[in-house]
């Protein structure tokens, strides 16, 4: 959070695939390649499979990325508190699976998506933000892998220079706030109403505990 405050605002994008899904050595490499061409600030949370976990970050990233993106990238391994990050006023973008919490949080704090879905309801929910304007997917090749190059576009696209998908975006996160709340009060309702029904069925006998229940 500390380096995250260093950037400028809507100028970082966060890059996290889930806890369930691991990229393959070839589109994880073209995530860095994409991300460093790119140009912009990210904080990439990578995880790997457990056989993979002796390896050290380094090597599962091209040679030198780390050095050559240093002022501009952080790489985090294992961890990071997602929702804290995308409410953070610097980032501009998140790069995703489109899984239906993270395509949810994106959307609750007004961060338009870099999608790159894997698997599952994933390219579903891919679909649905894009069509809702608040999303821009990578298409991968032929033979379904991701390339740097629309990497680097998509990135460059959401976070430089397409103001209205940002703009799309928050308005969005408005509506699902107004929304929510309206739900929340229709819950608050339904459980008052239980509550009423229940003591009318169990009614004290003396005054005192008809007080003490009302009050």
């Amino acid at each position: 959070m500390q380096w995250l405050e260093t950037k400028d605002s809507a100028s970082t994008v966060f890059v996290s695939f889930g806890s369930e899904y691991f990229l393959s050595s070839s589109n994880l490499k073209e995530i860095a390649y994409g991300l460093e061409i790119s140009n912009v600030n990210f904080i990439w949370v990578l995880r790997f499979p457990k056989c993979e976990e002796k390896k050290q970050v380094l090597e599962h990233l091209p040679a030198g990325f780390v050095e050559r993106v240093k002022d501009r990238g952080l790489v985090v391994e294992g961890w990071a508190p997602q929702t804290k990050i995308l409410r953070h006023k610097n980032i501009g973008g998140f790069v995703s699976h489109c899984g239906w919490s993270s395509v949810m949080e994106a959307i609750k704090f007004g961060v338009p998506i870099i999608a790159m879905p894997m698997h599952l309801d994933q390219p579903v929910n891919c679909r649905l933000v894009v069509k809702a304007e608040v999303a821009e997917e990578v298409v991968r090749d032929g033979n379904g892998l991701l390339m740097r190059e629309r990497v680097a576009s998509v990135v460059q696209s959401v976070v430089v220079e397409k103001a209205g998908i940002r703009e799309k975006a928050k308005k969005m996160s408005v509506v699902l706030r107004e929304e929510g709340e309206e739900e929340i009060d229709v819950a608050v309702a339904e459980l008052l109403k239980l509550c009423r029904v229940s003591r009318r069925k169990a009614l004290p006998k003396t005054k005192s505990e008809s007080f003490a229940i009302d009050n």
